[in-house]
Parts: C-alpha cells; sequence; structure tokens
C-alpha cells in the first residue's frame, strides 16, 4: 500500500467498514495510509455505548481528522443500533400509514429521536431519508422501509427525516438516486431493472430526490434504467449526469455497497468504474480487510469535484439545536398511540 501523506486533499475516495468492536492494528495501519474519506458502522461494531465512543474516536484519531461516521437507523429492518440500550423502532411505511396526518410530526419526533442517540455516539451521519417510491410490486427488502406510495408524502416525509437529523446534528444520505422503489428483485442479491420509460421517472421516482437536491450527501441505487444505460446507475456515467444535470444533486455522491450481489465482477474494478462514472466515494461495507484495501487502491484519492463536494459535507455539520428528549418522546408516543 503506497503512502498518500496526510495533506487534506489526500482523503481516499472511500468510505469504509470495519471487522469488530475495536480496530485491529492492521485496521489502523491501513485507515491511516488510505485516509477514507469516512466510514460506516454495523451490528458487528456495536456493543455498549461506551465501547461505540470509543471505536468512533479511535477511527478519527487513525486518519487524523474528525472524519464522518455513517449508520443506517431507519427503524424495522434496517437499525444497528437496537434494544435494550437504544429505542427500537417500527418500518418507516408502517409508520407514516399510522400517524395518518400527522405521520409528518411523527417522522420528524422518530429522527429527531435518533439524531440524538447517534449524536451521543459520536456518529454523525444517517443514511436516510429514503426517497424510494414504494409500489405494490416493490420488493419486500425495500417496500416497508419507504414512507409510501404517493410521491407527495414521500417528499414530505423526506423533508421531516431530513430536518429531524439536522436539527440533531446528523447529516442525512439520501438514497437510492436515482430511484430504488421500481426494484422487484432484492439488489443485495441480484440486478433490478427498473423498464419505465423516461418519461415516466421524471414524473414519479426522479421527484422526491429533485425535491430534496440541497441535501449534502446522496447514495446510488444499483438499478439498471434501460431508458438511459443498460448499465446499473452506479457504473453509469449517462445515469449519473441525470442526477447532476436534471434532478440538481451536486451534493456527494456514493455509491452503494459495492460488495451487493447487484454487482458483479472484480471489486477493484468496481470502485474503478463507479468513480469514473462520476461517483465521489465508493462506499464498501462488509469490513474485509483484503476487499477494503483492492478498493481503496482503485478509488485513489477524490477528485477535485469530489474534494469540493467533501469539504461542503464537513461544513455541513453543526451542533444540535436544544431538544426536551422526555417532551418529544411522550409527543411521538401520543401520535403513535393515534
Amino acid at each position: 500500500m503506497h503512502s498518500r501523506g496526510h495533506a487534506v486533499s489526500g482523503w481516499g475516495a472511500c468510505i469504509l467498514g470495519l471487522h469488530g468492536l475495536t480496530l485491529s492494528k492492521e485496521e489502523v495501519q491501513f485507515f491511516q495510509d488510505i485516509r477514507p474519506f469516512g466510514f460506516i458502522l454495523f451490528a458487528r461494531n456495536i456493543d455498549t455505548s461506551d465501547q461505540v465512543r470509543a471505536l468512533c474516536a479511535s477511527l478519527r484519531d487513525a486518519v487524523g481528522y474528525n472524519a464522518p461516521i455513517l449508520i443506517d437507523q431507519e427503524g424495522g429492518r434496517v437499525q444497528r443500533l437496537r434494544g435494550p440500550t437504544w429505542r427500537e423502532w417500527q418500518p418507516p411505511f408502517d409508520t407514516v400509514r399510522m400517524t395518518g396526518a400527522h405521520a409528518t410530526e411523527a417522522m420528524y419526533a422518530q429522527y429527531r429521536l435518533i439524531a440524538h442517540e447517534l449524536y451521543d455516539l459520536g456518529i454523525d451521519a444517517n443514511c436516510a431519508p429514503l426517497l424510494d417510491v414504494a409500489r405494490k410490486d416493490t420488493h419486500p427488502f425495500l417496500h416497508n422501509r419507504c414512507y409510501s406510495e404517493s410521491i407527495d408524502t414521500v417528499c414530505e416525509i423526506g423533508r421531516a427525516v431530513t430536518n429531524g437529523l439536522m436539527d440533531g446534528g446528523v447529516l442525512p444520505v439520501a438514497k437510492h438516486i436515482p430511484g430504488h422503489g421500481l426494484a422487484k428483485v432484492d439488489s443485495h442479491f441480484d440486478l433490478p431493472v427498473a423498464e419505465q420509460s423516461l418519461n415516466v421517472l421524471r414524473q414519479t421516482d426522479f421527484v422526491p430526490f429533485k425535491d430534496l437536491n440541497m441535501l449534502p450527501m446522496g447514495m446510488t441505487a444499483h438499478v439498471v434504467y434501460p431508458a438511459l444505460d443498460e448499465l446499473p446507475a452506479t457504473l453509469s456515467a449517462k445515469v449519473i449526469q441525470v442526477i447532476r444535470n436534471e434532478i440538481g444533486f451536486d451534493g456527494l455522491i456514493m455509491t452503494d455497497d459495492i460488495s451487493m450481489k447487484a454487482l458483479q465482477g472484480d471489486l477493484g474494478e468496481l470502485a474503478k468504474h463507479s468513480l469514473d462514472a462520476g461517483c465521489d466515494v465508493v462506499l464498501h461495507c462488509n469490513g474485509e480487510l483484503k476487499e477494503a484495501q483492492l478498493v481503496a487502491e482503485a478509488s485513489e484519492i477524490l477528485s477535485e469535484n469530489g474534494l469540493r463536494r467533501a469539504r461542503a459535507v464537513l461544513s455541513a455539520r453543526k451542533s444540535p439545536k436544544p431538544v426536551d428528549i422526555p417532551a418529544l418522546e411522550a409527543k411521538l408516543d401520543q401520535l403513535l398511540d393515534g
């Protein structure tokens, strides 16, 4: 592994997972050398509050700066912090349906509480809002993670989730851009194809991402849109151009996890292709060091535009606004009880 030095411009164009509850010597050395732009935590990295705080501190120590640390804390199946230490959440689709006319209020409160828990641990980015528009036949891996089958509701709840996170000092990540709701297969295992015409996509799936195109970060969909390209969005310069020019998203674009089965081939090649297509950083989640080394080598350092967007991400971080947590919990309980 070649050393990239510790100049600010030397951030690696990747966000990486790690193996366990503490960093191994090999991981420390690797992260010092690569200086990835950020990190992402999973259940395998989480035990106690003190352990997570220490882990976040050691990650930032390794890279020598206050690196963003991400997590997926949506609710339902996708929540890495679990009870009894942290709050448990039902799937977002169910919360929105249950709370009806008060869904915006309820989802703001939920994500303000999630942000409170994350910020307390040193985690400062959450991979939400999920701006995918659900359909009746959206694959079950995604359907109840969505907010609604109504485009307007997805936009409204997406904004509430964003505000809840930002007010709690946690950065939002819009996913899965430019829209995963048409997927009828699980992209963890297969490559979904969204057969709709460009006109249909413009009127449906693109809308929430356009509505929230000012978010600091977005995550690609491992989905093929034949109306645009035969390559999945993550690897498609044509799709990334649509995201930039038509959807108007100028935030930092990260790939969805590059090791998901939807993408086939050598991880280093996939990483290089995604960056060549116009993604800013490559996300690699499973914490396997040999794989991460391949991804990091291929990713090299952030491009000039990537660096500009990365700096914008860092400057978007704010301290939490004051909040009365017990009062917010009571209000959410009331809304959920109807």
